[in-house]
């Protein structure tokens, strides 16, 4: 079949800006600040995480491509034909080329994301790659259930999910097994669910692939003020908030915080929030696992691992998922 326009497809889910509004609210109210990583992405935010992973120190981007260019063809036996792929996070669909390459008269691809302009770009440039593919971008917080268009005369023999960029490590671990099984109910029983995992290693490794030195990962956490500045008439200096990102061994996770540089006052849509000095805003976390740990809480999702492959220096595993 002949792909459209990409945007004549878009199934368009994206969140409201009152949504945006109350988390920005929530978050900013607790008595320990937060704001959710998911509004990291809008079009300047997925352009500046597209330049965090070239930087030298940003490993699991680069490695992961390795992981799924080395055993494309294995996964693609793996699948199987005529499959149709869900892409949770799309973002510039780069990883899913390989795959597409791979695969056996693939039916159908939906790229699922909340940054819509950067998605139909990445769409468009993917349906001249691949004509004969149908082509179906879903705009939507995947973070929240949602429903996948009716694609017509597109049964697929196998439907995939796709989670690649070690983006599950953003959830708690209950967060994650709440994702997976939505995932479980959204694709069927019988679905396979790859997933990219970014595994424990030295803190020091963690630590500076979160803090390059070009400052691109700083650039891309203060994003998030200028959004609420530009989106909900904010009043954060930009300059007074320090990008700190550290590795807390007991949880298992990368923490990624924006530090108030002095006692200040924000005001957003005429509401005030206070911060003292050294405060901070907690924007991102990002969990490791082994590859037991990560086995054992897709079980506890409603999946069956049957695959996972890694780099020579374990970095990082890309996991194969049955839903039983």
């Amino acid at each position: 079949m002949k792909a459209p326009d990409a945007s004549l497809y878009l199934h368009d889910l994206e969140p409201s800006i009152a949504e945006f509004r109350t988390a920005v609210f929530e978050g900013l109210s607790k008595p320990r600040k937060t704001l959710p990583c998911k509004y990291f992405y809008d079009a300047e935010g997925s352009r500046l995480f597209e330049r965090i992973c070239e930087q030298p120190e940003y490993y699991p981007t680069r490695t992961e491509f390795q992981i799924l260019e080395t055993y494309a063809g294995e996964i693609a036996r793996l699948i199987g034909p005529h499959a149709s792929l869900v892409e949770f996070g799309s973002g510039a669909g780069i990883k899913i080329r390989l795959l597409l390459e791979a695969l056996e008269q693939p039916r159908a691809y939906l790229p699922v994301d909340i940054s819509r302009e950067h998605m139909l770009a990445a769409a468009a440039d993917l349906a001249r790659q691949f004509p004969d593919l149908c082509i179906a971008p879903v705009c939507a917080d995947y973070t929240q259930p949602f429903a996948l268009p009716t694609l017509h005369d597109l049964e697929p023999d196998t439907q995939v999910g796709f989670f690649p960029g070690s983006t599950i490590g953003n959830f708690t671990p209950m967060e994650a097994r709440v994702f997976l099984g939505r995932t479980h109910t959204l694709l069927g029983n019988g679905a396979m669910m790859l997933v990219g995992v970014d595994l424990r290693k030295d803190g020091a490794v963690l630590t500076a692939a979160y803090n390059d030195a070009a400052g691109i990962t700083a650039a891309f956490n203060r994003n998030l003020l200028r959004r609420i500045n530009d989106v909900l008439q904010g009043t954060f200096d930009l300059t007074g908030f320090a990008h700190k990102a550290l590795w807390n061994p007991e949880l298992g996770r990368m923490e990624m915080h924006l530090v108030s540089q002095r006692v200040q006052s924000v005001y957003i849509e005429g509401r005030r929030f206070d911060f003292e000095d050294g405060e901070t805003i907690h924007t991102e976390n990002s969990y490791k696992y082994t590859i037991p740990q990560f086995q054992q809480l897709a079980r506890e999702s409603g999946y069956s691992p049957v695959a996972v492959w890694t780099d020579t220096r374990q970095l990082f595993s890309v996991h194969a998922l049955r839903a039983i």
